[in-house]
């Protein structure tokens, strides 16, 4: 026995020599700690088997649905353009659990000059600039309720940009359905917090419609009903329906919205139907209406009222648009399945020009056509660019963006809001908590898209990391930070902050080919869907085969940065041809896998790809490098493609 142990006891204290041997002491001076990277991690889980551990859906997965039907009229007043409509919601309840209440959103709430949005805008303004108006507001003349065969009326409870409606009878679970129909009018703000609104042009008004009907709250396996009010920065979380609606305009107008049009044979003139249907098969931009059309009569020769009726099957909201100034035009998409679409265009004159809005549809159909193959493919028919106020807002199958922007401008501007078609109308992402899930994830793609157009006409060869550690070096804001208490100066960083996180997943961690399968996977499984950010992270690690959670614990919910450094060289025996012992530092909090190119005086070039494994127990590695003669150079991330924020310790210069 005693010989056993004095083997043992020999055993352990060579294993403890080696052990300290390649230990890397870490300085004093180093902020990092593998502990805080690398110790466990578990996310969130949902009760139900709702979501599964692989991050799909899970097996008991479950969200509402609200079908909409929907009669609306544009009136042009003396004071105010106003809407008068009414909507009715059929919804219905695939929960577990029994309804007492409903809860609508009520977003032209925020206009009103009460509203929390209005309360909380800076004395010097922001982007959104939400003021208010005297005449802002929904006005809600009735809400009715049907339900198994008995119909009442309900008196509803308003909070800001909220409408609870409570019930006399619950409505039953797990596929039970109830009725709503709400009769409802509000003016059009003109400035409707860069998301919709109206300006006036040469030859009429733009009119962008959006939020413009009370739509349903999401209730959810997560938090049940869903009601933070809508107060301009943080944008919408909405369920999945059938559309069909009705948009009553004086008959001189164009009206486009998200859909199909369905009774154009009603609305449109011969001339304008033999159009559409040529656009239909031509890859090439096809005017529906010419410049010198606009005002003609001949154009709209319909007098006093028109209207157009339009559906949209499966999607989570719809918007449109009307003008006496518009001019149209469209082109064929091409997707992947061998299906066809259309992508169109509705701008006034002061936009068109070969530099501004008559490209538009061009950069409309190939942004279609470059997600579609990449990512998944558009499910809807058509879609369609509005030159107007809005500086760029994104609705299922219709886009707004600003009538003055040229050229690169207009292109990422368009590339950018049909992008969100993805994220969040396909992934349907919760805008009000997470907007780096819709803004982010949408600029990632836009840089792979814009590298691809027409041979790469906008292609940007500069490098984001370091500009966007410029942007948000100071930030104190996290990215799982909510919308709405984000600092105003540092909400830009949902959009390249969570971009510059997944470009490195792609090409520094990861690889094209595994972060592009596991990325397109979640897409795939998420799709009509409310995935969480856990659910995200969950399914890049399955389908990549990786445990991505050092990266994501600290890129998304901390402000912590990278600092990589070159320590110091020495040579095996003082003599290069021995080889070199190269020291390198992790020394902040963040950490990335190394990149280090090395220069030899003999010529030698050689750039080494380290996996961020090394940083697993501590912020020094060390490490002996094969050399055969002096190392006259080293520098880390040779192609800045990581945000380091101090660039002066990331080179080595030799003797």
């Amino acid at each position: 026995m005693q010989t056993k142990l004095k083997h043992l006891f020999g055993a352990c204290a060579l294993f403890l020599m080696a052990a300290s041997a390649s230990a890397q002491t870490t300085p004093d001076s180093i902020k990092y700690d593998h502990n805080d990277v690398f110790g466990p991690i578990v996310w969130p889980t949902t009760t139900g088997d709702t979501r599964s551990a692989s991050g799909q859906p899970g097996q008991n997965y479950w969200q509402n649905r609200a079908n909409y039907l929907i009669h609306a009229t544009l009136d042009e007043g003396k004071q105010d353009t106003t809407i008068t409509g009414d909507v009715t919601v059929d919804y219905i309840n695939n929960s577990p659990d029994k309804l007492d209440y409903l809860w609508f959103q009520l977003d032209q709430n925020l206009f009103k000059p009460d509203s929390r949005g209005a309360a909380v805008t800076p004395m010097s303004g922001d982007r959104f600039d939400v003021r208010g108006f005297s005449r802002g507001g929904y006005h809600i003349e009735s809400v009715t309720v049907t339900y198994k065969g008995q119909t009442y009326k309900v008196t509803p409870v308003i909070t800001d940009a909220r409408m609870q409606v409570r019930l006399n009878t619950p409505l039953g679970a797990k596929g039970d359905k109830i009725s709503v129909k709400v009769n409802y009018n509000f003016s059009i703000p003109y400035y409707g917090a860069d998301r919709m609104g109206r300006k006036q042009f040469k030859q009429g008004w733009v009119y962008e419609i959006a939020q413009w009907y009370p739509r349903m709250c999401v209730y959810d396996d997560v938090e049940g009903w869903n009601t933070l009010p809508y107060m301009g920065l943080g944008e919408f979380y909405c369920d999945y329906g059938d559309f069909d609606y009705y948009i009553t305009a004086p008959a001189n107008m164009t009206v486009v919205g998200s859909g199909d049009l369905q009774n154009g044979a009603q609305v449109l003139t011969a001339t304008q139907q033999s159009r559409l249907a040529e656009a239909r098969n031509s890859d090439k931009t096809v005017m529906l209406i010419k410049p010198e059309e606009v005002d003609q009569p001949a154009t709209h020769p319909q007098k006093g009222n028109l209207t157009w009726h339009f559906k949209m099957e499966n999607s989570r909201d719809i918007s449109w648009a009307a003008s006496t100034a518009f001019i149209w035009d469209a082109a064929k998409v091409n997707f992947p399945s061998g299906r066809k679409g259309i992508a169109m265009s509705a701008y006034p004159i002061e936009s068109s020009g070969n530099d501004s809005w008559s490209r538009s549809t061009e950069y409309l159909k190939n942004s279609m056509e470059i997600y579609s193959n990449a990512y998944f493919e558009y499910p809807w028919n058509s879609a369609t660019s509005v030159s107007g106020v809005a500086l760029g807002m994104e609705y299922p199958g219709i886009i707004f963006c600003l009538s003055n922007l040229k050229n690169k401008q207009l292109w990422g501007d368009i590339t950018h809001e049909i992008g969100h078609n993805w994220f969040p109308m396909i992934v349907g992402t919760n805008e009000r908590k997470y907007m780096w899930m819709d803004e982010g994830f949408n600029t990632f793609i836009n840089i792979y898209a814009t590298d691809h157009f027409n041979n790469g006409e906008y292609k940007d060869t500069a490098k984001i990391a370091q500009k966007t550690l410029r942007m948000y070096r100071r930030s104190t804001d996290p990215l799982m930070t909510p919308p709405e208490a984000i600092g105003l100066n540092d909400y830009g960083q949902y959009y390249v902050k969570t971009a510059l996180g997944l470009v490195m997943l792609r090409n520094d961690v990861l690889g094209p080919e595994r972060f592009d399968y596991a990325f397109r996977e979640y897409i795939k499984h998420w799709a009509f869907k409310h995935p969480l950010p856990y659910d995200f992270f969950r399914a890049m690690n399955d389908a990549a085969g990786e445990d991505l959670n050092w990266f994501f614990k600290p890129w998304f919910f901390t402000t912590w940065k990278l600092d990589q450094a070159i320590q110091s060289v020495t040579y095996v025996d003082n003599d290069p041809a021995n080889g070199a012992i190269i020291t390198l530092v992790n020394k902040d909090k963040l950490v990335m896998p190394v990149e280090l190119k090395i220069t030899q005086a003999n010529g030698t070039v050689e750039t080494l790809h380290m996996p961020v494994n090394i940083w697993q127990r501590g912020g020094v590695w060390k490490f002996k490098y094969p050399s055969t003669s002096t190392i006259t150079n080293m520098v880390l991330d040779p192609n800045h493609e990581l945000p380091d924020s101090d660039l002066s310790n990331n080179v080595y210069n030799g003797k």
